[in-house]
């Protein structure tokens, strides 16, 4: 079977289906490959480079069996497209309801890539994951160039620069690759999201957390996307933007619910309260926007000084790698629908991939609308209330704080067991154990209190050394004072307090070190 490549007939669109990269890769499953003249050249990616690779130019729209494009092709290449061929591309079924209609006219099978599954097993074929990824990236990239100041802060001979502020909203695919770009570009990041499992996930890009203390925080259902939260839940969101907007410098927002309008976070009044120079970028403008104010496709710079980014094609912005990845993507779904790696490809309706990326199916007697699919269990179904107690009163019992005698007790038991067994084996043990059994406790409580409490940053071979031989040191000393003549008491004197110099002063200058770097 014979695998085409679109040229992509959007205006301004510069991403391409295939590399030449995957193109190897698809010549690998036993496909032969078409790309259209010039399929490439927005994306970087010459003729040249794809025939070096084995594929052939020509017009990828009438050959091929199978045609991969990166958004819906036009109505002419559409109609160019060889009876039952299978077009894989982003077609927006769940927004563009006249191209479904227009497909199931037409003798092809159509798949939509940007209606993968959030399931494990589909996420190399996630598109929409991947694409965000780098839009997420781009829209930092973006904030920055227009900011016109440092995201890190610095000190300065001519004075402090104090680090840029940044808030996310959404924390998805695109929200934590915004955290992570701000963060690492040494910016303040802060993020709020309605699902709080994501909390972990900021806080492990360096960025702080921001719940939302509503009641009804169900954001799930099952999907693998937020959905439209409750009015409780938007009251205090909107109230915490609010108090936001006044504060950061840089807001990047990624809300978006399939197949709907994007919420409305940022409200004129929000715009109105941001400090001149501060920069927005609205990642959901397609969609209409997040932002009030926002216009899709431009930036905009409103009256006081806060410029709003509304570009839609923050991916094609990375045209070789958003190219390369949605390449990646295409080959991981021709690779599941190709079992036998003979270049025949196979349509597993049973599989719930493929059947829910199916919008029509070509048939000898027609086409088959197949859209939209049954509903995908995404996540495990949140588990139900536990019924209340019986008896208010043992709850009540059961939750109450222990008492300042409960709490003495449960810290002295374990030291009093402890102290009474160490009585025990020294009462009965050998003398000569007498001496290994101080050598140990000191070793244990020493290196306790010499490596366990260091810094988890600090925690490399260099530090390690240092204060596990600093406390030999101080061990052996320990050992010697009073055992010998006077000059092993003083060597060992001397040797206990020059280690203990070493240890303890190297913890003070290592806080002093750590200070510069906290971030105020």
């Amino acid at each position: 079977m014979i695998v085409g490549v679109l040229r992509e007939a959007r205006p301004g669109e510069t991403r391409v289906a295939a590399t030449p990269g995957t193109v190897a890769r698809l010549l690998k499953l036993g496909y032969e490959v078409v790309v259209a003249p010039g399929a490439g050249e927005r994306s970087g990616f010459a003729d040249a480079a794809y025939a070096e690779a084995g594929a052939t130019i020509q017009d990828a729209g009438t050959l091929g069996d199978i045609v991969l494009g990166v958004n819906a092709p036009s109505k002419e290449q559409l109609s160019r497209l060889r009876m039952g061929a299978t077009l894989i591309a982003m077609l927006s079924p769940r927004l563009d309801g006249a191209l479904v209609d227009h497909l199931a006219t037409l003798p092809v099978t159509a798949l939509a890539m940007d209606a993968v599954p959030r399931i494990s097993r589909a996420q190399s074929l996630d598109v929409l994951s991947s694409m965000a990824n780098i839009a997420g990236y781009r829209a930092v990239m973006e904030a920055a160039h227009v900011f016109g100041r440092f995201f890190t802060g610095q000190v300065t001979a001519a004075g402090k620069v104090p680090p840029a502020k940044v808030l996310v909203a959404g924390a998805g695919v695109a929200g934590l690759a915004a955290i992570g770009v701000a963060g690492s570009l040494g910016a303040i990041v802060r993020a709020t999201d309605p699902r709080p499992e994501v909390a972990d996930q900021v806080r492990s890009l360096g960025g702080e957390y921001l719940p939302v203390q509503a009641p009804s925080t169900d954001s799930g259902a099952g999907t693998g996307y937020a959905t439209e939260m409750a009015a409780d839940y938007q009251a205090l969101e909107a109230k915490l933007y609010a108090e936001q907007a006044a504060d950061v410098d840089i807001v990047v927002t990624t809300a978006l619910i399939p197949g709907r309008p994007a919420p409305r976070l940022i409200t004129a009044e929000m715009v109105a309260s941001m400090k001149p120079g501060s920069v927005i970028v609205d990642m959901a403008a397609a969609n209409g926007g997040n932002v009030e104010g926002t216009v899709a496709g431009q930036v905009v710079t409103t009256a006081n000084g806060v410029t709003i980014i509304g570009y839609t094609d923050l991916a094609g912005r990375l045209p070789a790698q958003a190219s390369q990845l949605y390449g990646t993507n295409l080959v991981n779904l021709l690779t599941l629908m190709t079992p036998g790696k003979d270049g025949r490809l196979v349509l597993d309706l049973d599989d719930v991939v493929i059947r829910s990326i199916t919008v029509t199916r070509a048939l000898d007697s027609g086409t088959d609308l197949l859209w939209p699919p049954p509903p995908v269990q995404v996540s495990a179904a949140r588990a139900a209330a536990p019924r209340a107690a019986a008896a208010p009163a043992a709850t009540a019992e059961a939750k109450a704080p222990p008492t300042p005698r409960q709490e003495l007790t449960r810290r002295v038991a374990p030291v009093g067991t402890g102290a009474v067994l160490l009585f025990l084996l020294a009462g009965f043990a050998p003398s000569a154990l007498l001496g290994h059994l101080t050598v140990f406790a000191l070793a244990i409580v020493i290196g306790y209190y010499v490596i366990g409490h260091v810094h988890h940053a600090l925690h490399t071979p260099l530090m390690s050394v240092t204060n596990a031989i600093s406390g030999i040191i101080v061990v052996g000393a320990l050992l010697q004072l009073g055992h010998g003549d006077t000059v092993v008491t003083v060597l060992s004197a001397a040797a206990v307090l020059l280690a203990s110099i070493n240890i303890f002063g190297g913890f003070a200058v290592t806080r002093r070190m750590l200070a510069m770097f906290t971030r105020g």
